[in-house]
Order: structure tokens, then sequence, then C-alpha cells
């Protein structure tokens, strides 16, 4: 099962804070994972965020094919590029500032590599790749993936010197393209240096989390690489002393999960036929993936 982050024990009132645990994902390729959490396993729709890098990329930190069940991946990248293929037949490169989102539902399987012509050369990886649960009425629904170019995403300028990319959901009086099962927020905020924004509540549930960079909310500290889950309802004041790039989440809850390895499900029994289906290799293949990871050796039960 996957190890929760730690909250901390300084935050503004009616605040949690929480201090991503590091997750090696296989080939020394490292992520901040601040959720689940064991004070807050969800935000929303959102049951994991993971931050990596910035951070030197190669080739031993690809991706090889594995499933998903009941879950959407979103990927958003700051820096560097990948190559996403998955049973769809979905070849997608990936680069800044686009959007990746990719519904399991009943089932897929998927791959993310460096592109060819970066390897062997310097290239900086940066991003977040977040896990959103489906509503219970889609969690068998037929997989699918989309992919929204920067060009498309919406800016706006909500205050000075603060820039905001919404990226899913509405917010700042524009709305993303990006598809999505239930009420979802997701955010890409800019601050330059003593740039204040105030934020209403924009959705049930919302949490900042900073990728780059300190500030201060409602006047009291947020350290870099942070998760701060804000209260229901309070508009807060957020304040970037030396600038700051922050991840602005949230949703409609849509109640427990069981989560095990790749797979989210409502259903504790449909995990553990996952975990049989993807042993036996009932999944359906990644066109032209030979390599792929194993279930780990401890089932679910």
């Amino acid at each position: 099962m996957t190890q929760p982050g730690t909250p901390s024990h300084q935050a503004p009132k009616g605040v949690t804070l929480i201090s991503p645990h590091t997750k090696d994902l296989g080939g020394g390729f490292l992520v901040r994972r601040s959720l689940p959490s064991l004070p807050q396993p969800a935000v929303g729709p959102f049951v994991f965020f993971d931050h990596f890098g910035p951070v030197q990329a190669h080739d031993t930190q690809d991706v090889r094919a594995h499933p998903h069940i009941g879950l959407a991946t979103v990927t958003y990248l700051y820096q560097g590029a990948m190559v996403h293929r998955d049973s769809t037949g979905a070849v997608q490169r990936i680069e800044p500032g686009a959007v990746n989102l990719m519904v399991a539902g009943s089932g897929i399987t998927h791959s993310e590599r460096m592109p060819d012509e970066l390897r062997g050369q310097a290239d900086l990886r940066h991003g977040l790749q977040l896990w959103l649960a489906l509503p219970e009425a889609d969690e068998e629904m037929p997989c699918f993936f989309s992919h929204t170019s920067a060009a498309d995403i919406p800016e706006v300028a909500p205050a000075p010197g603060v820039v905001a990319r919404v990226l899913m959901g509405s917010g700042f009086g524009v709305s993303s393209p990006v598809p999505q099962r239930s009420a979802t927020l997701y955010i890409d905020l800019r601050l330059a240096p003593g740039a204040r924004l105030t934020l209403p509540p924009l959705a049930k549930q919302q949490a900042l989390y900073a990728v780059e960079g300190g500030f201060t909310l409602d006047g009291q500290p947020v350290a870099a690489q942070t998760m701060a889950v804000l209260p229901a309802g309070a508009t807060c004041e957020i304040v970037a002393p030396q600038g700051a790039r922050l991840a602005l989440v949230g949703g409609d809850p849509l109640g427990h999960r069981y989560m095990w390895w790749n797979f989210v499900s409502s259903r504790k029994e449909r995990i553990v036929q996952a975990a049989d289906d993807w042993a036996a290799q009932r999944f359906a293949p990644v066109p032209g993936e030979t390599e792929f990871i194993p279930l780990p050796e401890k089932r679910p039960t």
C-alpha cells in the first residue's frame, strides 16, 4: 500500500500542511508524494499527488508498460519531455504547458519514456503527475486518452504579478477544455516576487502546493514543496515575497476509495481481479512495447 505523506505541525488556522515523502519509482526516478497522506487521503477527486524534479533525466527513468483501473492520470510538465504510449494506440509527446489526461476506466496499459532524440543528452525533467478517482458510475467506463496543447490552455492574470493557467475546471473567469468526469479544479499559478492574490473558494475542497518557492497564507509561512489544504469555503490571502510557482487542486469529494499498486476502486474485490488480470496478462498491451512492470509479489486480498 502507499506510504502516507507527513503532516506538518505548524499551520495557519484551519489549514492542514503536508510535507511530502520521497518515493522511488524505479531506476532512481524519485518523486515527492503529498497525497494520499494520513490527515488527508484525497483533495476533491485527487487521490495521488506526485512532484518530480527538476532532475537530470536519463534512460533508466523510462517507465515500462503497466496497468491502471478506476482512475484518471493527469501529467503536466514544467521542463523536459516524455513520450506517452497506451493500449488505445495513443502515442503522444508530452511537453511543458500541455495537459495529458488518461482515463483508465475498466483498464488501460501505458508507458512513459524519454524521446529517442533526447537519449544521451542533458535534459532536465520537472513536473507533476496526479491521479483522479473516477465517480463510481464511471469506474468501469471505456478507457480513453486526451491531449490538450499548451496553446489551448486558458491563461489569465487575476492580480498584478500573478499568472493563472486553468488546466482543469473553471476559475478566474475562464474554463479549461480538458475533459473531466466530476467537478475538478487544477490551476498552475505563477507569482512574481511580492505578488499578492486573494484566492476565493473555487471548489468544495482545495489545496495549494508550493512547486517552487515558499509563500505566506493569511500571513503564515508555507515552505516550498509543501501542500496546504485550505479550509472549506474560505477566502485566503496568498503572498509570494520571493516569487513562487503553485499548483491549486480541488473539486468535489468522491468518497472512500481503495488503492493498491496502480489500481483504484470503490470495491476491494475489483482490485483483486485487476491484479489477477495483470498477472495473467489479460490487459490489452501497448503496441510496440515489449517490456512491462510485473505485479508486486505481495498480492492484495
